[in-house]
């Protein structure tokens, strides 16, 4: 059996949604054997609709990292797993733009003083740093060092 698309599974819970609705309203306006037939006729046709989306959201991936399962099982929440585990992610990025950043100032001075002590390599110096999108002078001025 295909793979039903996403709005598929969407138009089954609206399917299901509007069935509780009519039931509602029926029951709130029931007036007696007459209305009993048409709630008899709803309940059937949301039974039918919530299998309908039963089959149709079986494809969907359900899929969840064993961690979060861990988490609940130890009756923590979720939610909780989920900002931990943002924080973690925002302090490695911190940490690893720092260490981007000494390496690109560590590049930058290494650059600057191959071509004070070694002149006759500027030309590479400078071919090395433009593939890297500096240019150089600019790293040194950037850096307050010029």
């Amino acid at each position: 059996m295909a793979p039903m698309p996403d709005n598929s599974i969407d138009d089954r819970l609206k399917d299901v949604i509007q069935n509780l609705f009519e039931i509602q309203s029926a029951v709130h306006g029931y007036l007696g054997p007459e209305t009993q037939q048409q709630l008899v006729r709803k309940i059937h046709q949301l039974t039918a609709s919530l299998s309908t989306l039963s089959t149709s959201s079986s494809t969907l991936p359900t899929s969840l990292p064993p961690e979060i399962i861990d988490y609940i099982d130890q009756g923590r929440n979720p939610d909780i797993y989920t900002r931990e585990l943002v924080e973690a992610v925002q302090r490695s990025n911190q940490y690893l733009k720092g260490k981007s950043e000494a390496f690109a100032g560590f590049r930058d001075i290494l650059a600057e003083e191959m071509i004070k002590g070694i002149p006759g390599c500027k030309g590479d110096v400078e071919r090395i740093l433009a593939g890297n999108g500096v240019v150089v002078g600019e790293a040194a001025r950037q850096n307050g060092d010029v």
